[in-house]
């Protein structure tokens, strides 16, 4: 099945994206295993990839957005493309590849909240640099970038941010495949990056520091907002009282978000992806770094909810009620 029919481009875009284009394969398992034998209880396809989950996030919470990035000439990916028009996401910078199949993952989630994930980088293996139109990146005020599998796609971003005009805020994701890479290898992305959203474990991996270490680090590489989120949960040694769900750090000051309820896990596949939209909501809107991180967490917290990255992510009332509901105040 080929992909049909015209894309007008749009312009007034607060948020572009740029990354991989997926088709999630989600095997619900009874639990991960290194070897054996285990039951799939369920299996569920979606459309997907980091960046394209958080894109798709904020346009549901009603925020401009359009994506860059590549899709084969196939059922998945015309999959793609309907799944960010249901939310108004401007897809005229997504670029068809002839004779390859759009990207896909299989990745096997269980109860606890584990994931393992397998991808095979089908079209986003093709994306050049002449497949990004600078002009249409260029006027959005921030360029929200996660990894690719490809060692070609790569070489391509060192190029890209040299080109970015200053005005465009950088928002990275490097997920493990690039936290794998190491510091001095993401040094022109950390050099040019606002913010940098990562976990607990890719921070160690990228670092060799702990989350506390590991965020000056990368604030010493250039980034000027460093946002950990901790999993289930951790505790500084500054404070080992209090539970601490997201770690953000800045020049001159660091934050905790609380855990202020136990979200239960359905599957946790793209739950950092949905804290980065309710973060980069709240930054749009001018809020203080702490309320970032609360919306952030409760986004993800709706996402977690659901089978698949995208199914459980709040609408901007449904996101505005929990918040009132937890924090006694208006959004």
């Amino acid at each position: 099945m080929g992909i049909k029919g015209d894309r007008v481009q749009v312009t007034n875009i607060e948020v572009i994206g740029l990354g991989a284009l997926n088709i999630d394969h989600i095997y619900m398992v009874e639990r991960i295993l290194e070897d054996g034998e285990a039951v799939v209880d369920e299996v569920e396809s979606f459309a997907g990839g980091s960046a394209a989950n958080t894109i798709y996030g904020l346009a549901k919470l009603g925020v401009n957005t359009g994506f860059a990035g590549v899709v084969g000439n196939d059922a998945k990916g015309e999959l793609m493309l309907r799944d960010f028009d249901k939310v108004g996401v401007d897809t005229s910078q997504i670029r068809i590849k002839q004779g390859v199949k759009t990207g896909s993952v299989l990745c096997l989630s269980d109860s606890s909240g584990r994931r393992s994930l397998y991808v095979v980088p089908g079209a986003n293996s093709r994306l050049i640099m002449d497949d990004l139109d600078l002009d249409y990146v260029n006027q959005a005020k921030m360029l929200h970038l996660s990894s690719f599998a490809s060692d070609r796609q790569f070489k391509v971003l060192p190029e890209l941010m040299d080109r970015l005009e200053p005005s465009v805020k950088l928002s990275f994701s490097p997920g493990a495949l690039y936290a794998a890479k190491g510091l001095k290898v993401l040094s022109p992305l950390l050099a040019r990056t606002y913010i940098l959203f990562i976990n607990q474990d890719e921070l160690e991996q990228l670092t060799g520091e702990d989350f506390t270490a590991g965020a000056k680090a990368c604030l010493k590489q250039g980034c000027q907002i460093v946002v950990v989120t901790l999993g289930k949960g951790n505790r500084l040694a500054s404070n080992k009282k209090a539970t601490t769900i997201c770690y953000i750090r800045d020049f001159e000051n660091e934050y905790m978000v609380e855990p202020m309820i136990k979200a239960k896990v359905i599957d946790s596949t793209g739950a950092g992806d949905a804290f980065a939209a309710g973060f980069i909501y709240g930054l749009l809107k001018g809020k203080e770094l702490e309320k970032c991180g609360r919306l952030g967490n409760i986004t993800a917290q709706f996402s977690i909810s659901k089978i698949g990255a995208r199914q459980g992510l709040p609408t901007l009332t449904e996101l505005s009620r929990r918040y009132r509901e937890l924090y006694d105040e208006p959004l």
